[in-house]
């Protein structure tokens, strides 16, 4: 029997900013968990729709946007 996959608490559907003043993004979901430990999350970047991977660890250090 193989083991359920353990996924990390992803704040998915917040809205965030890169750094203090840096484009909107909205998280997604967890993607891949990394060799390091952290994972890998789906972001799409308001202004332009693109979506892209993001670190998890990066996610939950920017702030919210405002």
């Amino acid at each position: 029997m193989a083991a359920a996959a353990t996924f990390p608490y992803v704040p998915t559907r917040a809205l965030k900013t890169f750094g203090d003043s840096g484009p909107k993004y909205e998280v997604g979901r967890p993607l891949r968990q990394l060799a390091d430990g952290d994972w890998m999350a789906e972001i799409q970047l308001i202004e332009t729709g693109e979506r892209a991977e993001y670190r998890l660890s990066h996610i939950l250090a920017d702030p919210v946007a405002r």
